[in-house]
């Protein structure tokens, strides 16, 4: 991926060396690796993994807001800070262009680098959930150590990779922006479980669709992609669809406890944004065929 010089974020946090913030209570979030978490360890512990599940995203436990402290931008040499506030960049660009577009005002998120634990307006943010955003106070975190365990127990490499992890959690925001992401969360205790767990499989997609298109329209606008570069992507939404991680957990497949999509079905949406650039094309909630 081609990302070095181009413009960086202002809107990068960096609570790596200790900070952020005292808690106070109400929120609630999810993340692209809280289900690798959940299936490994519901299989490690004995436990239901919706039942961690729930937990980790705030369901039935008290959660925490921050008292929001001045931003610490990563350090000049920090390569991956470097390249995380790059491609969060490069997505305030794509999303700003679309929503003048539409006639709206994109309000850009923070994306905070944490280490271990950190406090958030949806509870406390751990490494173990994988990077994960938060609607209550508008912001991406992750532990950047998320990506050696994306590529090295996970088997996705690569920078795209990455980068497609970030523009996941920013289609996340695109959500919350739209007033998607709060008509799903109003269902909550409405429907039963495995209908619930439906819808979130349509929000998690349409975040992978929203992720292509924002590939779509930074290749136009900058050429950033390389040869094996959209295969990485690829790779990194087939290693974490549910089906997978149900397999790698060494469980069964079952499809009504899914969150996020199957392996097929992550890549179909990604790739869906990819080819048409269109954020229309990715409703997938009127969408017959996941």
């Amino acid at each position: 991926m081609k990302w070095e010089g181009n413009r960086e974020s202002d809107n990068v946090e960096d609570r790596r060396s200790g900070g952020g913030g005292m808690p106070v209570f109400g929120g609630r979030g999810i993340g692209i690796g809280t289900i690798v978490i959940a299936l490994l360890g519901g299989w490690a512990l004995g436990i239901n993994p919706l039942t961690i599940l729930s937990l980790l995203s705030g369901g039935g436990v008290p959660t925490a807001q921050v008292q929001q402290g001045p931003a610490q931008r990563p350090p000049a040499d920090d390569t991956m800070g470097r390249f995380v506030s790059t491609v969060l960049a490069d997505t305030e660009d794509v999303w700003q262009a679309l929503f003048r577009q539409g006639g709206g005002t994109y309000q850009e998120p923070r994306l905070v680098l944490f280490r271990g634990a950190t406090p958030t307006a949806c509870g406390t943010g751990q490494a173990a959930m994988g990077p994960f955003y938060c609607p209550a106070d508008q912001k991406v975190y992750i532990d950047l150590g998320f990506y050696e365990t994306l590529k090295n127990r996970l088997g996705a490499p690569g920078d795209f990779a990455q980068a497609y992890v970030i523009a996941h959690e920013v289609g996340h925001h695109v959500q919350n922006q739209l007033g998607i992401s709060a008509k799903v969360d109003q269902m909550r205790g409405r429907v039963s479980q495995a209908e619930y767990n439906a819808l979130s499989v349509r929000l998690e997609l349409q975040a992978d669709c929203f992720a292509g298109v924002w590939a779509h329209h930074a290749q136009n606008a900058r050429q950033i992609l390389e040869q094996g570069d959209v295969e990485e992507a690829m790779n990194a939404a087939a290693k974490i669809g549910d089906d997978a991680l149900q397999r790698s957990s060494g469980g069964a497949v079952v499809p009504e406890s899914f969150t996020h999509g199957s392996s097929a079905q992550r890549q179909r949406w990604f790739h869906n944004g990819l080819q048409n650039g269109s954020v229309k094309g990715c409703d997938t909630f009127s969408s017959r065929n996941l």
